[in-house]
């Protein structure tokens, strides 16, 4: 029955646009939950967990839903290749650009992966939250998503019992930074051929100069928000090697001049505002 009623309006459309990722699933218990537990996610109803959208969908007992979140184990590449094609046919070109950025799933209580007080991107305030490294690939007006990745704070990666507790797999147990994470999905969309021309990212990202020096050494094009305050050197800027007057050498290369604060080098420029889309 609750598959019959799936085929309704949205809920069919739903389905035959995820008709090419349900063949990767490879599993058909998988193929026949996963339309459902999605409708279920952006359908009505406030409630996301597991049993109130079983009700909602008519499925009766939420064993079956819960066994194919909780349970089921299968192996993630597959989907995500087919997405990165299906988005590159979309949108890849030369003319796109690769979005970085990370959104805040409200939560409460504490047993939710991840589910720590943090900045939360949605309520542009400091909350109970799980927080997800995002890519989106961009051309236009038309954004898709294509990466979406769980970080970890340190009150998990610092607790392995929380975590074995939690189910967190081994190879994702170890403290990243949401920039090293970003990187990592910028090489596997590579990988899978995602076509692009440049790399946006918030000052979230930007303030990071590993992540900025990492984008330079794959010869990618980017641009990144920073902070005003952040510290910043005249593009002429070069690494000279003064000779010490007294005392020991010195061992390293230093700027022949000093640094600034970002927005006191372009309080002088010229400033136009460019927008790409409606929205916020």
């Amino acid at each position: 029955m609750a598959r019959e009623g799936i085929s309704a309006g949205w809920r069919g459309d739903l389905e035959r646009w995820l008709a090419p990722f349900l063949e990767l699933l490879g599993h058909k218990a998988r193929q026949r939950m996963c339309p459902l537990y999605v409708a279920g996610l952006i359908g009505p109803g406030d409630r996301k967990s597991i049993q109130p959208m079983a009700e909602r969908l008519g499925l009766g007992m939420h064993d079956r839903l819960h066994h194919f979140v909780s349970a089921g184990t299968w192996d993630p590449a597959p989907l995500l290749e087919g997405l990165a094609h299906d988005a590159d046919g979309l949108l890849g070109s030369d003319d796109a650009v690769l979005v970085v950025d990370d959104t805040a799933l409200p939560k409460k209580g504490s047993a939710s992966v991840g589910v720590a007080p943090q900045y939360a991107s949605a309520l542009g305030k400091q909350a109970n939250c799980q927080t997800l490294v995002s890519l989106t690939l961009a051309r236009g007006a038309i954004p898709v998503m294509v990466r979406l990745r769980l970080f970890l704070p340190d009150s998990w990666t610092a607790n392995p019992e929380r975590m074995q507790r939690a189910g967190v797999p081994v190879e994702f147990q170890a403290a990243r930074t949401k920039p090293e994470i970003a990187i990592e999905e910028v090489d596997r969309l590579r990988a899978a051929r995602l076509r692009f021309g440049t790399v946006l990212a918030d000052a979230g990202s930007g303030l990071s100069a590993p992540f900025r020096q990492a984008l330079s050494g794959r010869d990618l094009r980017w641009a990144v928000g920073i902070p005003r305050h952040q510290k910043v050197y005249l593009a002429d800027v070069a690494l000279i090697f003064p000779g010490a007057g007294r005392g020991r050498p010195r061992q390293r290369h230093i700027p022949d001049q000093t640094s600034q604060a970002a927005e006191a080098i372009l309080a002088g420029a010229t400033w136009q505002s460019v927008s790409w889309r409606s929205g916020t």
